[in-house]
């Protein structure tokens, strides 16, 4: 668990290779956004982490998202929900996350689509691309993109917003660039779609050990955890 000094520290590091990466790729740096993906941290360790220049907070489980929210955690900082979600626990994230980045099939799009109509409202998503194919991996093909995308335009209560993706890990720095690349390239098809009601702006990709390289790509959210909070400790939590 880092300290507050030591998370005020590496946020400011973090913030200065984000602006560096954004300029040399000609870009504004505050067209990135930095998401603290807080999966296993703790209330006290995020709303510490709330003071510091983060825009939004990631989380991956429904049980922390709720706990962290109820308890007023994020400080009124945006949510979004990063991680693999099941179609059980549709109802207890729609509402609470500003966006989902994490919509993988129809099933899921059409569940998330019933409970924001419950709810009266319009619920932003990402499509998740497994752009390297693992078998391992959450996540549509490229080609499984574009049906998505339709069902998703065609829904009257979501919005979508545009791409995530994780690369695969062990891959060599100029293979994820070729990634991030590649995940450039979709949204910007996706763009020239021309839909009525997705605004397909948003590309969520890069973490700690690549988010530079991610920027360099177009990335539009960095999702980064251990490079702000240290180390995870997996055995508190699920």
């Amino acid at each position: 668990m880092a300290t507050k000094e030591q998370m005020a520290r590496a946020v400011e590091g973090i913030r200065a290779r984000m602006a560096q990466a954004a300029r040399a790729a000609g870009r504004d740096p505050a067209d990135v956004l930095l998401c603290a993906a807080c999966k296993t941290r703790t209330v006290e360790e995020v709303r510490e982490s709330a003071l510091l220049d983060i825009d939004l907070f990631g989380e991956n489980h429904e049980q922390e998202l709720t706990e962290k929210s109820d308890a007023g955690a994020y400080l009124g900082k945006p949510s979004h929900f990063i991680g693999h979600l099941q179609t059980n626990k549709v109802n207890k994230v729609v509402g609470r996350v500003s966006m989902i980045e994490s919509v993988d099939s129809e099933h899921l799009l059409r569940k998330v689509d019933a409970a924001a109509a419950r709810l009266g409202l319009t619920q932003d998503i990402l499509i998740e691309i497994n752009i390297g194919a693992e078998a391992s991996k959450s996540g549509v093909t490229p080609e499984g993109l574009w049906p998505l995308a339709e069902a998703a335009e065609a829904a009257a209560n979501l919005r979508l917003r545009g791409l995530m993706t994780i690369p695969p890990a062990g891959a060599a720095p100029d293979e994820t660039r070729a990634f991030f690349a590649g995940m450039r390239g979709l949204l910007t098809r996706l763009q020239e779609k021309h839909y009525q009601t997705a605004l397909p702006d948003t590309l969520s990709m890069g973490m700690s050990g690549d988010f530079e390289a991610a920027i360099l790509e177009g990335a539009t959210i960095v999702r980064i955890g251990t490079a702000i909070y240290g180390p995870r400790d997996y055995g508190s939590r699920p």
